[in-house]
């Protein structure tokens, strides 16, 4: 097989690397992409996306099954639904294959060279494909690691059998009729809440001492009174210590230090996800690493010259949207553009029910700085909008400075509040201040007006509060 020469190489098309490939083939450069499985990696084929269309065809299966139940307070009414889920799965199969040959569309538009098969590293400079016929030499001037990660495997519980990631949760052909969660993060929850929906019986195991710790206590309060609702068990500060001989039964230590059994048809383990460092060749290289992550500057450079790093593979946050903003900065850089990473406003969204987003600080993290805040909050308790669509529970909330305004961070917990994440990012990264906010005006019904109401909060002018 003739060799490749190339300006410009991309190793993974994960979310990251087929927008870097894509920006690299319009900015001119010679790019080549390397991907061994389908194109779009982890957040495509088995995250973001499948799990989205997962949880959208949970919400609208329970919408209709409180209707057959007359809990329904517009009065519709309508007879018993059924659920198929294998139908459910082809349907989010369709999407995902949608989406797949859009990407490779995107990348033959931007003349990349698309080569199927595992790399690996023979040194800085050259990279060895495995394909289906044969092997493949790629040499090139610029490379970039984008090989993603994968999810975390806990020693007690291997993955196999009853024990399954989110990859093989997002396969499932039927509701398993007891489910257990292992972790209380995003994606344990996102998944477990969308289950239940579609009638499984949930239990959660939390060893911290509440759910989703990575987000204030305030932020979670209407997620974890939503999960009670489901009939979600939650167990916190609680540790998985492994199955039980006969199998289908998970062991738990509680927090008194008691253990209990909980019979389980699946075991979903989703305790995190680990940079994919191994398997291409990262002995071969010379790389500064922080801890399991590769270690890169501002511009996402690493240690060897010509070799860049973007996505999971660098460390938190572990973001599809964080990937494809390196991605293309890093592509932009090659073609010889001034470039560096500005990490301010990156948006993080939880899409549990109700749907939380944070962009920018926290309260609590705004107030650990060293200057003095105003924190403006609004509830959609008194949104017209939330009001009609019966989605009440949640707020927005807005961090600025004291002295000049400048918002530092907003956060909102509520019903489609995923939506008010453009409008979040683009106010922090246009520096905005309270009065930009305040003083932009909004269209009225929406939730997107709490983000105003908010604003003005923080300056003492609130005007439906």
């Amino acid at each position: 097989m003739k060799d490749i020469s190339c300006k410009f190489l991309v190793i993974g098309a994960g979310p990251g690397g087929y927008v870097c490939a894509i920006r690299a083939g319009q900015l001119g450069l010679d790019t080549v992409i390397v991907e061994a499985g389908k194109p779009g990696g982890t957040c495509l084929n088995v995250g973001c996306i499948p799990s989205k269309a997962l949880i959208h065809a949970a919400e609208e299966y329970d919408k209709v099954v409180h209707l057959a139940n007359g809990r329904n307070v517009l009065g519709i009414r309508t007879t018993k639904p059924e659920l198929d889920l294998s139908q459910t799965v082809a349907w989010k199969d369709g999407i995902v294959g949608r989406l797949n040959s859009g990407v490779s569309s995107l990348l033959k538009k931007a003349k990349v060279k698309i080569v199927q098969g595992r790399a690996r590293f023979r040194d800085g400079k050259t990279v060895e494909v495995e394909t289906e016929t044969g092997r493949q030499i790629i040499r090139a001037e610029n490379l970039v690691i984008a090989t993603g990660s994968a999810p975390v495997e806990l020693p007690s519980l291997p993955f196999g059998g009853p024990v399954i990631s989110s990859t093989e949760a997002l396969a499932l052909i039927s509701v398993p009729e007891r489910l257990v969660v292992v972790g209380g993060g995003y994606i344990g929850l996102e998944l477990g809440t969308a289950f239940a929906k579609m009638g499984a019986k949930v239990t959660v195991v939390e060893a911290q001492s509440r759910i989703l710790p990575q987000y204030d206590a305030e932020l979670t309060r209407p997620v974890s009174k939503r999960l009670q609702a489901l009939g979600i068990e939650v167990m916190t500060g609680a540790k998985a210590k492994g199955l039980a001989r006969a199998g289908g039964t998970l062991l738990v230590e509680a927090e008194d230090g008691s253990e209990t059994s909980l019979a389980a048809d699946k075991i979903l383990v989703t305790v995190g996800r680990r940079p994919v460092t191994q398997g291409w060749g990262l002995d071969e290289l010379v790389l500064d690493m922080d801890g399991p992550f590769i270690r890169i500057d501002e511009r996402c450079q690493t240690s060897m010259r010509g070799i860049y790093a973007i996505g999971d593979v660098t460390g938190e946050p572990m973001l599809a949207h964080r990937a494809m903003a390196q991605g293309e900065m890093v592509a932009e850089i090659v073609a010889g553009h001034k470039r560096v990473w500005d990490k301010r406003s990156i948006p993080a969204v939880c899409f549990t029910d109700p749907e939380i987003v944070t962009v920018g600080l926290s309260s609590e993290e705004a107030r650990r700085t060293d200057v003095d805040i105003k924190i403006g909050q609004f509830p959609f308790s008194a949104n017209g909008r939330a009001m009609t669509k019966q989605g009440e529970d949640g707020f927005v909330r807005v961090v600025a400075r004291a002295d000049n305004h400048l918002v530092l961070g907003i956060q909102a917990v509520g019903q489609g509040v995923s939506e008010l994440a453009a409008a979040f990012s683009l106010a922090l990264e246009m520096g905005a201040r309270l009065e930009d906010i305040g003083g932009t005006i909004h269209a009225h019904p929406t939730q997107g007006e709490g983000f105003q109401e908010a604003a003005l909060k923080a300056l003492g002018q609130e005007l439906h509060i």
